[in-house]
């Protein structure tokens, strides 16, 4: 079987309005959605090199590390990516910009955490809860 056919689904949520601007991009560039995607998050990688393996790191690495740096990493694409976006942006629109991203993501996960059944809105507690198990 060659690495091409040797294939396994990822799935992720995002607000719908993103999903429309993807599959617009994906038609102008002539690629179908899953190719978009593929192609954009590898391109958005910070260690992307064609020439290496990126199932592995190539060396040992502090977690607490890594996890600052992908954080740091993360959150500096997201700034230009929003000013590539929308050009000049003052500190009050960039992290209102920003904001705007961060309650996509957290709904997302929510709907996720719902689903698994790890937590639940609760009325009567106020908010979200851990389900108990």
């Amino acid at each position: 079987m060659s690495e091409a056919d040797d294939r396994t689904a990822v799935k992720t949520y995002v607000p719908r309005y993103q999903k429309e601007i993807w599959a617009e991009h994906a038609d102008e560039l002539d690629m179908s959605q899953s190719e978009f995607v593929r192609t954009m998050v590898q391109a958005g990688r910070s260690d992307f090199d064609v020439d290496v393996a990126i199932d592995e790191p190539s060396e040992e690495v502090d977690d607490a590390d890594t996890e600052t740096a992908e954080s740091s990493g993360d959150l500096e694409s997201r700034v230009t990516n929003a000013l590539r976006r929308e050009g000049s942006l003052g500190w009050d629109t960039l992290v209102e910009t920003l904001t705007a991203d961060l309650e996509d993501d957290l709904e997302a996960a929510l709907e996720n955490l719902q689903e698994s059944n790890v937590v639940r809105y609760s009325g009567r507690d106020g908010g979200y809860v851990i389900v108990d198990e």
